[in-house]
């Protein structure tokens, strides 16, 4: 099994970051020991495959993504050998964009779901698991997209079968402990406790994180839950100045930011003008993800996930180890 990154490769991955001019502010350092796990799955964007290194100490890469086109047919299907993964499995990651297009996939009165299901199983072939990740299922369609998992996973003979779930503390429209039954892994999506559209916000605080694996723990059997953690971050500005505007609009902003001159372009009015907004930024680096990944260890939780690889802090993963079995 993988061993943690060595100094030299940290360092190599570090210079790759910042180049020749490292950051000149300051992070806090771990301290301690690593945090253990059986597994480690990581999130791989084939786009950005290049970000992956198989020193990494990851048992599981999730490829991401097949999805589901607006005929629900199977597209952009990952291409499994294009990166070296070593001894690590592989994962077929498949999304589904859209509640409508989720609606019409998973709905059994609708032939696109069987096609969908059949699909699916043969672009499986090549990997060792399937992934699914299908984020937008309507509340009337709960039942469907257990049954929609519950086909899948009949015809998955053979391969690790996997769903992701978002975060949460009840049972909604992703009941945990029924969709365990027809999984080999349940990955729960804890992060975006904080979003674009909130107020600013760390992605995942470690006291929002432990109210949703307390529920977890409750509800998927421990060999089958992984806990998702966010390597990534958000920034926020304090006001935002695009936007569509009322003729009434328009002026109000121009008054209200001294705009002295309206200018003519192709017989339309244009005006500019200056602003300053205030940036706030949450982002995680090896101290915090090792800090929530020690709570988890501590609650007894037996494999780890991370979204994504190459959004992390290269440091993190000389604090993460795997058991050897």
């Amino acid at each position: 099994m993988k061993k943690h990154l060595t100094i030299f490769t940290i360092i190599l991955l570090s210079f790759c970051l910042f180049g020749a001019n490292p950051p000149k502010y300051k992070l806090k350092t771990p301290t301690g020991n690593p945090a253990e796990f059986k597994e480690s799955w990581g999130y791989v964007v084939m786009s950005r495959s290049n970000e992956y290194n198989k020193e990494m100490p990851v048992t599981d890469v999730c490829y991401f993504s097949a999805d589901v086109n607006t005929y629900g047919e199977l597209i952009d299907i990952p291409d499994r050998n294009k990166i070296d993964i070593g001894d690590a499995r592989a994962h077929m990651v498949v999304v589904c964009s859209g509640r409508a297009l989720t609606h019409f996939s998973i709905d059994p009165s609708y032939s696109i779901r069987k096609k969908l299901i059949n699909d699916i199983v043969a672009a499986a072939k090549p990997f060792d698991g399937v992934n699914i990740d299908f984020e937008n299922v309507p509340e009337k369609d709960k039942s469907h997209f257990i049954t929609f998992l519950a086909d899948l996973r009949y015809k998955l003979k053979g391969k690790i079968f996997s769903v992701c779930v978002p975060a949460r503390t009840s049972e909604g429209t992703y009941p945990y402990k029924e969709i365990s039954k027809y999984c080999d892994r349940v990955f729960v999506m804890v992060y975006d406790e904080h979003w674009s559209g909130s107020r600013p916000g760390p992605v995942a605080t470690p006291a929002w994180c432990k109210k949703i694996c307390d529920y977890a723990v409750k509800t998927i059997p421990p060999e089958k839950l992984v806990m998702g953690v966010p390597f990534y971050g958000r920034t926020w500005q304090s006001k935002s100045h695009a936007g569509a505007w009322y003729f009434s609009g328009a002026n109000r902003v121009m008054n209200e930011n001294n705009v002295k001159e309206v200018t003519y372009e192709n017989d339309i009015p244009k005006f500019t003008y200056s602003a300053t907004v205030d940036v706030t930024g949450y982002f995680n680096d090896a101290y915090s993800v090792l800090n929530i990944c020690r709570m988890y260890e501590e609650a007894k939780v037996q494999n780890i996930g991370f979204w994504r690889i190459g959004q992390e802090d290269p440091d993190f993963w000389q604090w993460l180890k795997i058991k050897q079995k």
